[in-house]
């Protein structure tokens, strides 16, 4: 079975991402793709295993096999957390609507960590940015607040909002250059403490909810199993 194949024929769920979901688009703004598919069951029982993930065969389009997709929103990663948040759900099948319901057992304590040292990874970049050219990539500078901002309230609060609603305008002026790098220096250490200190006494569970999502997984593989005979 051809990598497109598993996307066109059995993609479970698919959104869009990237600044149309998070509030920020702008005229000239890309539409970024993303789903989830569930690759039939049968195809794991030969020696080559179907892909983990498919580029395409859209421009702009990214899917995860959902037992990856699982494995890396268990993990507290924040590129899939998000796709699981994004308010622009394309389709979503009964696998997929299943999947969303399961939102908040990927959630936990472990985000702190990982949205903190993904922020700081594009943090160096910026910084190495403004040392060779003066000045950094605005457009990233503007998403790493995003980010931040998003850490920081779903520490909180235990929710996960990534449409940046009355902030998008502030965000906007950062990406246009015409904040001046030490205020937005400033507003990242902010963020980054008030990250921190939402962690300490966060609502959020210690580990996100395996055993569920895990049993999840191995009903819908069991299905597909059923469906191939």
């Amino acid at each position: 079975m051809r990598p497109e194949s598993l996307v066109t024929d059995h993609t479970v769920y698919a959104c869009v991402m990237g600044s149309r979901a998070f509030g920020l688009a702008t005229e000239g703004s890309d539409t970024d793709r993303r789903g989830v598919f569930l690759a039939p069951t049968p195809l794991f029982w030969r020696f080559e295993k179907p892909p983990t993930h498919v580029e395409g065969p859209a421009e702009e389009q990214f899917s995860w096999e959902l037992e990856r997709f699982c494995e890396l929103a268990l993990r507290g990663n924040p590129n899939i957390l998000e796709c699981l948040h994004s308010p622009l759900v394309e389709y979503a099948d009964a696998t997929g609507r299943e999947l969303l319901a399961l939102r908040e057992a990927f959630l936990s304590r472990k985000v702190h960590v990982t949205f903190v040292r993904y922020a700081h990874g594009q943090r160096r970049k910026l910084d190495a940015d403004v040392r060779t050219h003066g000045a950094p990539r605005w457009k990233h500078a503007m998403h790493l607040l995003r980010l931040l901002t998003s850490a920081r309230d779903l520490l909180r609060t235990g929710v996960l909002t990534i449409d940046v609603g009355d902030c998008r305008e502030e965000l906007l002026e950062v990406k246009r250059g015409e904040v001046p790098w030490t205020e937005v220096e400033t507003r990242m250490n902010r963020l980054t403490a008030e990250a921190e200190e939402a962690a300490a006494h966060s609502p959020l569970p210690e580990e996100p909810d395996r055993r569920r999502v895990e049993d999840f997984l191995v009903r819908t593989r069991r299905a597909s199993a059923l469906r191939a005979t």
